[in-house]
């Protein structure tokens, strides 16, 4: 671990990546202002394994120099890694949005209790490689590390640290979703964080980005437009269809928005008849709570009254382990909603296990699908997975729907930053694969003229300097 340097001789204000660089996990950005350190985003790696052993590797710096963190939103791959940080040290205080904490409050102690409960299953079946596997965190701390969550209001100036002041600008995506800019004397840089888009069924736009001298942006789809296909056409084509045959669909969804939005679309269609009336299963406690969560920030979000109607009144909701089991003993016509969107665990693995070897059903993908998690080995076309150290065959109909993500496209990235008041003096592109990442460098260095560079895994930026060091031509 590095150690913390306690005096300076000139003002500093530098800039880490420690994590977001070549994949759209593991957000962690490290600032360092005067003698102080600051985390923006504290986010899990998910997806393949040399990515998921940094979780378990040494953090780069010791947890107990950081003084505070600053959340963009709740999302595990900028979350995930709060309760593991406090537990190796990290004592300060944790800033995020009123909705964001509320969030964090249902997914970080669900995450420490799914990774009890797998490797609990991997020692009782035997799979794991260690002896006994060991959670990477567990309940318990989880909630322990949520006592360190402070609320800040939108848009109110607030200082982390002394001396660095920081702001947050609603960014459409999920629930409480922010943009962090951080000001230190007269120089500011903007995170975006995860950005949302212009014409979400649910979330309202992004805000412009504030007046910056950087600005850190993420480029999940920096490579790509969304298909011109409202999202309730894509459902609607493909329910239809499965359903006619008789079949289960699965529907792998986010339990932050996406669950709560595929569920309303669904409804939808129903009540209007476009769909028959079979049972539409919500299974994930966690985003039964998280649809409270929605119905208490109505400010925050576009869904009225009448939506939350609709789904208590379409939703059947699987509580108990039990009822989650009895569940996979069905069979068509039917819908299963839940979480992880990527199949990264949770009881969505059950589902796919029980439903997918039969081709009349459909595993329906919805969202983004990082690079090595096994929604991305679906996507691309593999017919088995391992799943609780077993392969599973699929034979089951794989569907992605383009229309369903809650980023922002490679056009509404642009857009964006279009919108910023005023010329950055560079951009730095994260979160993102390597071919998006570079997709989206290369249009903000052609079309918007400004310096843009893809950072590496622990590259250091001086942000007191006048250009990006080392930034490609």
């Amino acid at each position: 671990m590095s150690p913390r340097k306690s005096t300076r001789t000139r003002r500093e204000f530098r800039l880490t990546f420690l994590g977001a660089t070549g994949t759209v996990t593991g957000s962690r950005y490290l600032i360092e202002a005067d003698g102080r350190r600051i985390l923006v985003d504290c986010g899990l790696f998910q997806g393949y394994k040399p990515l998921r052993l940094r979780n378990w590797a040494e953090f780069p710096v010791d947890p107990a120099s950081i003084d505070a963190v600053v959340l963009t939103h709740a999302h595990l791959d900028h979350s995930g890694y709060l309760p593991r940080l406090a537990a190796q040290g990290f004592k300060g205080t944790v800033w995020a949005t009123r909705a964001t904490r509320a969030l964090c409050g249902i997914l970080l102690p669900d995450s420490g209790r799914l990774l009890e409960e797998d490797a609990d299953h991997a020692n009782r079946n035997g799979y794991s490689k260690h002896h006994p596997a060991e959670p990477l965190y567990d309940e318990a701390q989880a909630q322990q590390a949520l006592r360190l969550i402070r609320p800040a209001d939108w848009e109110h100036s607030f200082e982390p640290v002394p001396g660095l002041r920081a702001r947050l600008r609603p960014q459409g995506h999920i629930l409480g979703a922010a943009a962090v800019t951080l000001e230190q004397g007269a120089t500011r840089i903007t995170f975006s964080g995860d950005i949302g888009r212009s014409h979400d069924p649910v979330m309202l736009p992004p805000s412009p980005p504030a007046a910056s001298d950087w600005i850190v942006v993420e480029s999940t789809y920096g490579d790509r437009r969304h298909g011109s296909d409202p999202l309730e056409q894509e459902l609607l084509t493909v329910c239809r269809r499965v359903l006619a045959r008789g079949g289960a669909i699965i529907l792998p969804a986010f339990a932050v928005g996406r669950a709560q939005l595929l569920l309303l679309l669904i409804a939808r269609l129903q009540q209007r008849g476009e769909l028959p009336r079979v049972p539409l299963y919500l299974n994930s406690p966690m985003a039964a709570d998280v649809t409270a969560l929605y119905e208490r920030f109505a400010g925050e979000h576009s869904l009225g009254p009448d939506d939350f109607a609709l789904l208590h009144e379409r939703v059947q909701v699987v509580g108990s382990a039990e009822e989650s089991r009895a569940l996979n003993a069905r069979s068509g016509p039917l819908i299963v909603v839940s979480a992880s969107g990527m199949l990264t665990g949770g009881r969505v693995l059950h589902h796919v296990r029980a439903f997918g070897p039969d081709p009349r059903n459909a595993i329906v993908l919805a969202g983004f699908q990082a690079g090595g998690t096994r929604g991305a080995a679906l996507a691309g076309g593999a017919r088995s997975l391992r799943i609780h150290g077993e392969q599973v065959s699929i034979h089951a109909e794989v569907v992605s729907l383009q229309a369903a993500s809650a980023h922002a496209d490679s056009d509404e990235l642009m857009a964006w930053l279009r919108s910023a008041p005023e010329r950055p003096r560079g951009v730095f592109v994260t979160h993102g694969e390597p071919d998006a990442a570079d997709a989206l460098r290369l249009r903000i260095t052609h079309e918007l003229d400004w310096p843009a560079h893809i950072p590496e895994y622990r590259e250091s930026v001086d942000l007191l300097g006048p250009t990006i060091s080392g930034s490609p031509s």
